[in-house]
């Protein structure tokens, strides 16, 4: 077998590979007498069957296999004797075999590139912080008495006003034609929570039991329905009853209606879930803050297999959510062309980022132990209730789903590892600012998933 190289360019490089016909021809026969002593056919004995025979009912098969491992052969020897590191499955392709003659066949294959190591103790992180106080939490309280507010018919009956709930029958129709979703009974609204058409509930104030309204609004172009989007409607409504909110209290029987003893033990559990929450907030921002540090100082080349797999990942649940919400390129504002580059930038930092943090693990020793994924298995088993069976064995006899659990929690502890040697300082925010989103949008957050599970 004889491996040559010939050509190099950037992190791809090409071979030509050639397994001489006598090799080829070798190995069939090699194969065919292994054959022999195991094949059965009518009129000869165990082990006796002519070689000739064996080849031709035999030997298209074996010839089959024996280039498929000349192939694997050649690809190994590729790699080993010019010591590359693969990024991805080397792309084969047979140029040159006929029966009796050499095989020929070319091998481009994209290397991991040389990532530089990274200055931990260079990185200057500040991370926001945010403090669970008397405020904070009565605020939180409050929400959720009100989320749970409860309603009843005035004492005198009066016509509905902002804050009621009012109880409608209603028949919906866009030019003239009912449309999917728009009739329907016993719709409980809350007047000024902003849950229907703009204009709707403001249609609703005055209102009394009884009364029949014609209303009509224009959906948004935002709306969920992409066929009404932008259009006029009429509704045809009935009121049936108006009922005003009754007092909201934050006491004792607030906090058993949620499974509490008391109200002091619903504050306990309420501030532990709060500042839970703002720590996950304030870590996740500190990861963002050093994953664009990483991006922007350590630009190196990046396998383009790698990123055209990441881009198509991209890509296809971009494309999923806009059919599900009704979006265009021409919606956007954009061209397809033009969001594909934009998503192609995205893939391209994960797969850097992905590499990186891949690097910064194995020069460290950072491994995910089983206990660590017997774990995360346990708690998406526990996301399906009455399914933990059949989930926990989806994991088991699934390689692959359980390397994308793997990836982020090797790609969590690598993160941890940084922040641990970074230099970060706290910086105190107002709740709100601290649980504010960013305003880009966080896929160029994640790292390439495979790149970042690489070495753990």
């Amino acid at each position: 077998m004889q491996v040559t190289q010939v050509a190099a360019e950037g992190l791809v490089r090409q071979f030509k590979v050639v397994v001489p016909a006598a090799e080829i021809e070798e190995r069939v026969t090699s194969r065919l007498e292994d054959l022999k002593s195991r094949v059965r056919m009518p009129g000869f004995r165990p082990g006796k069957v002519p070689l000739g025979l064996l080849r031709k009912q035999y030997g298209k098969g074996v010839l089959g296999e024996v280039v498929e491992q000349a192939l694997e052969e050649g690809a190994k020897k590729a790699i080993g004797e010019h010591g590359l590191k693969p990024a991805l499955r080397p792309k084969i392709e047979i140029t040159a075999f006929d029966e009796g003659k050499d095989l020929e066949f070319a091998m481009r294959v994209e290397l991991l590139p040389e990532v530089p190591e990274v200055d931990m103790k260079a990185i200057s992180i500040v991370r926001p912080v945010a403090t669970v106080d008397e405020t904070v939490l009565r605020e939180a309280l409050e929400r959720i008495a009100r989320s749970r507010q409860k309603f009843r018919a005035p004492a005198e009956p009066r016509p509905a006003r902002l804050g009621d709930r009012v109880t409608i029958d209603y028949e919906g129709t866009v030019e003239g034609r009912p449309f999917e979703g728009g009739s329907g009974k016993d719709l409980a609204i809350v007047l000024g929570g902003g849950g229907t058409i703009p204009g709707f509930e403001d249609e609703l104030v005055g209102a009394v039991p009884g009364e029949r309204r014609t209303i009509e609004v224009t959906f948004p172009e935002s709306w969920r329905e992409a066929s009404v989007r932008g259009k006029r409607a009429r509704f045809e409504v009935e009121v049936k009853a108006v009922e005003e909110p009754l007092p909201v209290a934050v006491d004792d029987a607030l906090a058993k209606e949620l499974g509490f003893d008391d109200l002091p033990a619903l504050e306990k559990a309420l501030a532990e879930r709060i500042e839970a929450d703002f720590k996950a907030a304030s870590r996740q921002k500190a990861k963002r803050q050093l994953l664009d540090h990483l991006a922007a100082t350590y630009r190196f080349p990046v396998p383009e297999g790698m990123v055209d797999i990441e881009f198509r990942a991209i890509w296809q649940q971009v494309e999923r959510e806009m059919q599900e919400l009704g979006l265009t390129f021409e919606s956007q504002g954009k061209s397809k062309e033009e969001l594909e580059a934009e998503y192609r930038a995205i893939a391209e930092r994960r797969v850097r980022l992905g590499l990186i943090l891949s690097d910064i693990g194995t020069r460290h020793d950072i491994k995910v132990e089983g206990s660590e994924l017997q774990q995360a298995v346990i708690a998406q088993a526990q996301r399906f209730p009455g399914q933990e069976r059949q989930v926990l064995e989806y994991y088991r006899n699934n390689a692959a789903a359980l390397e994308a659990l793997r990836a982020p929690i090797f790609e969590d502890k690598v993160v941890d590892f940084i922040l641990q040697l970074a230099q970060v300082t706290d910086r105190k925010v107002s709740p709100e600012e601290l649980m504010r989103e960013d305003e880009e949008e966080p896929p160029a957050d994640a790292p390439a998933a495979p790149a970042a599970a690489a070495a753990s």
